[in-house]
Formats: structure tokens, C-alpha cells, sequence
């Protein structure tokens, strides 16, 4: 741990982020908010720390149990000084004043031990709930283990370029001024990859709208909706906007896109972003549910339709490594998979004769992705399969098979899962 963490304040975030459902993004924003005293430095430390000790809440929780020590922010700090950072007790000692009997026999008995205790379980090394780990293992077979240490992992930044504002050439130029070693993404057309930590205060594109920050993964879904100029697209869960913004970028300022979502507070958001952007041919759409009046009045309208479903975000774990523990576990996840079920069903009204529809999750779990489209086509004979090939030729070589499907250890983006699905261009016979 960096001598750049004061360790009060540290202690200070990890109760707030304990004592809030919220995602540990939002609280770790309010709480920086509340805090102008601190330095961009320690900000970052203090958020390094933070997600470091996130990272390693279950292997910190098994040894804390071992040791019959309270789970708390101080016990997992402290397990974290000795077993993560190496520190000896006597150092940590004189960072941690007024240690209790029972923490300073704590130190001394995990002097020396590995983190990765022999005794462990696989699943507690790996970081992986049990509600989670049949699912996984079905899907990743022998790569099990691979995949979950890659979810460990902290990701790379990426950027995303609006080629309406800027070229990859002139932010890898003021990246290198900065003082930055930055690359073009390996597949993503306009992405730009920077694998160290900065303040993002610092890049002056970012803030002009002339660059967004996105993963590589999220990039290459939106490109798979391939909106072009002129067309009619409508962004069905579109959140705070990251694939409106890139599917508008690819529209030229030419057509409509209509980004749709049941959170005011996340339409604000995407409007904002949009406008900073230059990103004129959009609009935001607040629905009531997934069966809003909307999207009746508007069926069969569009040429392009992405889902971009709510899921168990299993996909990101090494960007929000919360997430894992958070949420009602199986039955959260029945619960998500069936509103999926709902989501797309309702969603695939909006598609025109000969239009697209794609069903796209940051999920790695077969029940969310693969599962989910066969029930889907089962239902609505209208809709076929599009191949991956037939629509990105060159992600294929990358993604076998007819779908998107992105891992942190194969592609080092986050996990993302995509479907193309096309609606015949005249009804079907019945049946």
C-alpha cells in the first residue's frame, strides 16, 4: 500500500462502501466529493487501495475467518498490509496505532504465510461466488481457472475517439505529450488503449467530448449494430449512452438513433454526453417498463435495434470486482434472466421487416447469452440468426462461432456477449 494512503481515510471508504447497496463507483464518487482536501495523488492512491482490497475480499475474508478475527474495513485492511503488501507487523504496527491484542496476534501469526493458503478452495483463490461458479465452469470447462484469474486482473484504459471531432493520430499525440504510452486497440476501429493510470483531469479531449472512455469490448458491440447513415436506431437500454455515442458517431449526424431507458438519471446523463459530443441526430426516451406504449406506437419502425440487456455484469469483475458480492446471488439472477426474457421480447416489436436486432450482455454466464437467444428464436420464428462472419468479418477470426463473445483472458476486454439477429423481410407462413 502506497505511503501516499492515509490510512484514516482509507478506513473511512471502505466502511462507506460497506455501509452502501450502491455500486462502489457512485459511493467512492460522493464520498471524493465530500473530500476537496485531497490531492489528484492521493485520490488515486486512496481508489487504488480501495479496489486492490475489493479484489481480494474473499481470500481476506477466508484467512480472517481462520484467524477467528470480526470481518470489518480495519480487519481487512490490516490482513491486507501483511498478506498483499508484505509488510511486517512491526511496520504495520506503527501505521496502525492502538492495535487490540487480538489484531496484533493477528500480524504476528500471518507473518510470513502465502495469500494463496494451500487450504483454500479454488473458488475463494479465484474469486468466485458459488452462485456463479456452475455456470463458469460449464462455459469455460478447463479454462476455468484462467479465466477467473484474468477477472482479477485491474483492466487497461480505453478510449473511444469520436471521429467527428478527432483522429486516433491526435489523442495518441497529446497522450504522448502527457507523457503517456498509449496504442491503438488490437480490433476496435477508433479505440485507443493507455495501460497505465493518469487523471483523466489532465486529457483536455476527454472533456471537449472529442474522446469517451470505453472498453474495447463495448466498442466492438456497438459496431456490430452497424448503423449507418440515414437509418432509424434505437439503443433499447441505452443507459448512460457509451453505444449511443459510438452508433451516432458511425451515423454521420445523419438519421435517427433513439436512446431508450427506464432511469431519468441515466437519460440525463447520455443527453449530456451527447450534447458534448456534437451528436445532434439523437434523442433520449424515458420508458415507464420494457412493455411502455412506446414501443407499440412504434413497432415495426426500425432499421436497427440494440439490446444492450441489464445482467449480473459478470463480464466486468475486473473493472467493478464488487459486483461479485453484491446483488441476491441465484435468485437475482433468475430474477435478471427472466426480465431479460421480457426485455428482448418487447424490444424485437420495434424491428422493421429486413431489420436487425442485436441482444448484447457484459455477462459471461450461458443462461444470459446463448440460452437467451436460442428461447428467443424458438419463439419468433420472424427473427434468424445472422453469423458473426456474415456481419464483422475480422472479429470473427477472433470470436468463433456465430457470436460475439469476448473474455479479459482471451481478448483482454472486459466479457461481452453479442447476437445479430435479422427479421424476414415478409411475414412468415403460419404454422
Amino acid at each position: 500500500m502506497s505511503p501516499a494512503v492515509p490510512l484514516s481515510d482509507l478506513l473511512d471508504l471502505l466502511a462507506a462502501v460497506d455501509g452502501d447497496p450502491r455500486p462502489v463507483d457512485a459511493v467512492t464518487s460522493g464520498w471524493l466529493r465530500g473530500r476537496r482536501d485531497l490531492d489528484d495523488e492521493t485520490r488515486g492512491a486512496l481508489i487504488g487501495a480501495l479496489y486492490g482490497l475489493l479484489r481480494h475480499h474473499a481470500r481476506l475474508g477466508w484467512w480472517l475467518d481462520r484467524m477467528h478475527m470480526e470481518d470489518g474495513p480495519r480487519e481487512r485492511a490490516l490482513a491486507w498490509l501483511v498478506l498483499v503488501e508484505g509488510l511486517w507487523p512491526e511496520a504495520v504496527t506503527r501505521r496502525f496505532p492502538a492495535l487490540t491484542e487480538d489484531e496484533a496476534g493477528m500480524l504476528a501469526d500471518l507473518k510470513g504465510q502465502p495469500l494463496d493458503h494451500p487450504d483454500m478452495p479454488e473458488t475463494t483463490r479465484l474469486e468466485c461466488p458459488g452462485w456463479a461458479e456452475a455456470s463458469l465452469r460449464a462455459r469455460f470447462g478447463a479454462a476455468f481457472a484462467a479465466e477467473m484469474a484474468a477477472c482479477l486482473a485491474p483492466p487497461p484504459l480505453d478510449l473511444r475517439i469520436n471521429p467527428n471531432r478527432t483522429t486516433q493520430k491526435a489523442v495518441l499525440r497529446e497522450l504522448a505529450d502527457m507523457g503517456l504510452r498509449a496504442e491503438k486497440t488490437p480490433h476496435a476501429p477508433h479505440g485507443i488503449r493507455v495501460p497505465e493510470r493518469f487523471s483523466l483531469a489532465r486529457l483536455a479531449s476527454l472533456k471537449s467530448g472529442a474522446v469517451e472512455i470505453q472498453d474495447e469490448g463495448s466498442q466492438l458491440v456497438a459496431a456490430l449494430v452497424d448503423a449507418r447513415p440515414g437509418e432509424r436506431v434505437a439503443d433499447f437500454c441505452a443507459g448512460a449512452g457509451g453505444k449511443t455515442l459510438a452508433m451516432a458517431a458511425q451515423m454521420q449526424g445523419r438519421g435517427r438513433i433513439v436512446a431508450c431507458d427506464v432511469s431519468e438519471g441515466r437519460l440525463k446523463r447520455c443527453a449530456e454526453r451527447l450534447k458534448a459530443a456534437g451528436l445532434h441526430n439523437t434523442e433520449t426516451r424515458l420508458l415507464t417498463s420494457e412493455t411502455d406504449k412506446w414501443v407499440k406506437r412504434r413497432k415495426g419502425t426500425f432499421d436497427r435495434v440494440l439490446i444492450d440487456a441489464p445482467c449480473s455484469g459478470t463480464g466486468t469483475w475486473r473493472r467493478n470486482p464488487d459486483t461479485r458480492w453484491r446483488g441476491s446471488g441465484a435468485a437475482g439472477l433468475a430474477d435478471l434472466v427472466a426480465l431479460q426474457s421480457r426485455i428482448f421480447a418487447s424490444a424485437a416489436r420495434l424491428v422493421k421487416p429486413g431489420g436487425r436486432l442485436v441482444y448484447a450482455t457484459c455477462s459471461l454466464l450461458p443462461e444470459e447469452n446463448e440460452v437467451q437467444v436460442a428461447a428467443f428464436l424458438a419463439a419468433h420464428p420472424a427473427f434468424r440468426l445472422v453469423p458473426l462472419g456474415d456481419v464483422m468479418p475480422d472479429i470473427a477470426s477472433i470470436s468463433p462461432g456465430d457470436f460475439l463473445s469476448l473474455t479479459p483472458a482471451c481478448h483482454d476486454t472486459d466479457g461481452f456477449f453479442a447476437a445479430v439477429l435479422e427479421r424476414a423481410s415478409v411475414p412468415a407462413p403460419p404454422a
